[in-house]
């Protein structure tokens, strides 16, 4: 059972909100904008096009749950950046960040390929749940404990395509 905790409408504007802030931010200078396959995709997609930051579009894919619910403990990069960030701005967008493993692991990467900067857009922060030293420069919710799904976020491949995100139920 599902129950809606954000509507289509509050996530559209926040993410107007938050492109807002990341222009302000960069006031002009480029970034390579990096979107964390699969679960970002839509946030991604939706937060880019909002921008005015000129931004260069790559992607990655880490894996670290094995059945859908629980981490593995192990984070693999399987797809890694395909642009040079040897000296530019990166901007890393993920669905969610709790633990923070997945993101420490990759932050600490793109940092070692030598950017000038590594910042992270997150839409949904659960800091509640940190086990690592991971900022988030640019949230779109904080949320409380619970599962959640839809607008990319999925439970073993399911519900990513709903609109808003809502509350996976016992």
């Amino acid at each position: 059972m599902l129950r809606e905790v954000l509507g289509e409408e509050v996530i559209r504007r926040r993410v107007a909100a938050m492109a807002e802030e990341i222009d302000a931010l960069y006031k002009g200078e480029g970034v390579v904008a990096v979107c964390v396959l699969k679960g970002a995709f839509f946030f991604f997609s939706d937060l880019v096009r909002a921008m005015k930051t000129e931004a260069a579009i790559d992607f990655v894919r880490l894996a670290s749950y094995g059945d859908g619910q629980n981490s593995s403990g192990k984070v693999r990069i399987t797809k890694d950046v395909e642009i040079n960030v040897e000296g530019r701005h990166v901007l890393i967008v993920e669905d969610i960040v709790d633990t923070g493993r997945s993101m420490n692991v990759l932050m600490q990467h793109l940092a070692a390929l030598g950017a000038k900067s590594v910042r992270l857009a997150v839409l949904v922060d659960k800091k509640e749940r940190r086990e690592f030293p991971v900022h988030s420069d640019f949230v779109g919710f904080d949320l409380p404990a619970g599962f959640i799904v839809g607008y990319g976020l999925d439970c073993a491949e399911r519900y990513r395509d709903l609109p808003a995100i809502y509350e996976l139920l016992a």
